[in-house]
């Protein structure tokens, strides 16, 4: 299997880019921001995941190699192909894509070409809990959103009790913040 390609880009197509390396050049379908971000001339290094079927042989680039793991992780749901998933990584950054999972916008999904809604709550009901902001880099946004939770020991106990930071938020909403810690995550615990 090909991990990784590194080459100049020779040339660029409307969704893919040719990559020249060792003297093959290999039509590699990138997302649109990825190939926004290269010029033919580039060198460049690509995280490639290889689709094999009976008549097609298909390169898939990335040059993130995160991006590279949520496309597999969403052509791993049933009814979702490698088009599709970079249909979907093409209506905003993987960044998006996931927050948009993990707060359940159908409507944001079915915006990618061929997603339908029952493919749409597919991908919701299968990767909500992978890629909600369990993630420290995700729970580190939430945070610095609101300086004042930064500091919120209940929103850390929270999750550290293993609720997502969104979700221990929400819980901690209505909660009165005078009230001592032990209290108000008590308070939040019979809520969520």
């Amino acid at each position: 299997m090909i991990a990784i390609l590194e080459g100049i880009v020779n040339e660029k197509f409307i969704s893919s880019i040719v990559l020249m390396t060792g003297g093959v050049g290999y039509e590699i379908f990138l997302t649109n921001e990825d190939s926004g971000n290269l010029t033919a001339g580039d060198k460049s290094k690509i995280y490639v995941y290889e689709h094999i079927r009976e008549n097609m042989h298909d390169l898939y680039g990335f040059t993130n190699l995160d991006s590279r793991y949520f496309f597999e992780d969403l052509i791993n749901i049933n009814g979702v192909g490698p088009k599709m998933a970079l249909n979907l990584l093409n209506i905003g950054s993987s960044t998006d894509v996931k927050n948009a999972i993990a707060e359940g916008n159908i409507r944001y999904l079915q915006a990618a070409q061929g997603v339908g809604k029952r493919v749409a709550e597919r991908i919701v009901v299968d990767l909500k809990d992978k890629v909600g902001l369990n993630s420290t880099a995700n729970i580190n946004d939430l945070l610095r959103s609101d300086s004042s939770m930064a500091k919120d020991e209940a929103v850390a106990a929270l999750v550290s009790l293993g609720y997502t930071a969104q979700d221990a938020v929400k819980a901690l909403q209505d909660v009165d913040k005078k009230l001592p810690t032990e209290e108000r995550i008590r308070a939040a615990l019979k809520r969520v």
